[in-house]
């Protein structure tokens, strides 16, 4: 048999049963209560606030099973007296502080309602296409700004284990330039290799490579200026590495590794710039409806 759904009339027992659960032995007066007025069901009460049959309604989801209905009911009426009972003993014996954190609450209240309507400002206005253009002249008039806060470089690099077949073919292989020699490379590692990068294009950070590597050196600048192919082993495993490229700290970041910082950076020049039109416009406009007024006799 389907289970049945809870309607207003078993809500109502829903918040019967529990209120006697909570609170059974524990007070003569009664916590159930229709308010002749406003219509308004109570299903219980702490001090001078009180807990809804709609405000139990709008957290119970619809089409939630009468029995589940029954836990969670339980459950949202005990975490609602069990906060309004230490919010009131917090405000009656932190008196002195009340106020600043009050005002704190609402600022942040505030700043919150103010991002979150500034978030949907930007979500429908927002031009999130850059071209290659913006970034490349962002990045020419900026340059003085991309520093390298780390060594980088570009590197290729294969991972197999030691007994893995044909390593002498796999080191020529992976020596040569020739677009064959670059296939047959390929499938051996898709056989042999626990990892492997082919990747000629893209910056990485060094220190990236020597979690991956086992690299040692105690001067990395060093060791790129004078490294461009090499084999380490280690206990279990033969590494085969060639640096392509390389940039030392502090010099100058490459624009291909500043892209996406660049594209962010212009994004949100762009959001802050949606968000100041607003705020004039929206200002100007209220001025404009006599909503704000900035009056002449300001003190001094």
């Amino acid at each position: 048999m389907a289970k049945q759904q809870p309607d207003s009339y078993h809500l109502l027992l829903i918040a019967i049963g529990c209120i006697a659960w909570l609170l059974a032995g524990s007070c003569k007066k009664s916590f159930f209560k229709k308010d002749s007025e406003t219509k308004v069901v109570a299903l219980a009460k702490a001090y001078d606030k009180i807990f809804t049959l709609d405000d139990l309604r709008k957290l119970i989801p619809e089409k939630t099973h009468y029995e589940d209905s029954v836990l969670m009911a339980k459950s949202f009426i005990d975490n609602w007296i069990r906060k309004e009972v230490i919010l009131y003993q917090a405000k009656k014996n932190l008196p002195d502080k009340m106020m600043q954190v009050e005002a704190q609450l609402e600022e942040y209240r505030t700043s919150l309602i103010s991002y979150i309507y500034e978030s949907e400002w930007i979500n429908q206005r927002l031009d999130t296409n850059v071209t290659e253009k913006e970034i490349s002249d962002y990045y020419n008039a900026n340059s003085q700004n991309f520093e390298l806060k780390n060594n980088i470089l570009k590197v290729v690099y294969v991972k197999v284990p030691r007994e893995a077949p044909k390593l002498d073919k796999l080191r020529n292989w992976f020596r040569s330039s020739s677009e064959k020699d670059k296939r047959l490379l390929a499938d051996y590692c898709y056989q042999f290799a626990t990892d492997f990068r082919f990747d000629e294009e893209n910056w990485i950070i060094f220190d990236e490579l020597i979690k991956s590597v086992p690299i040692r050196t105690y001067d990395k600048e060093h060791f790129l200026r004078n490294n461009r192919e090499l084999e380490v082993t280690d206990s279990s495993s033969v590494y085969l590495i060639r640096i392509i490229d390389f940039k030392i700290k502090e010099s100058l970041s490459p624009l291909a590794f500043e892209k996406e910082n660049i594209k962010a950076l212009i994004l949100n020049k762009r959001k802050l710039e949606l968000i100041r039109d607003m705020e004039k416009k929206s200002i100007e406009k209220a001025i404009l409806n006599k909503d704000v007024e900035i009056y002449e006799n300001i003190p001094n």
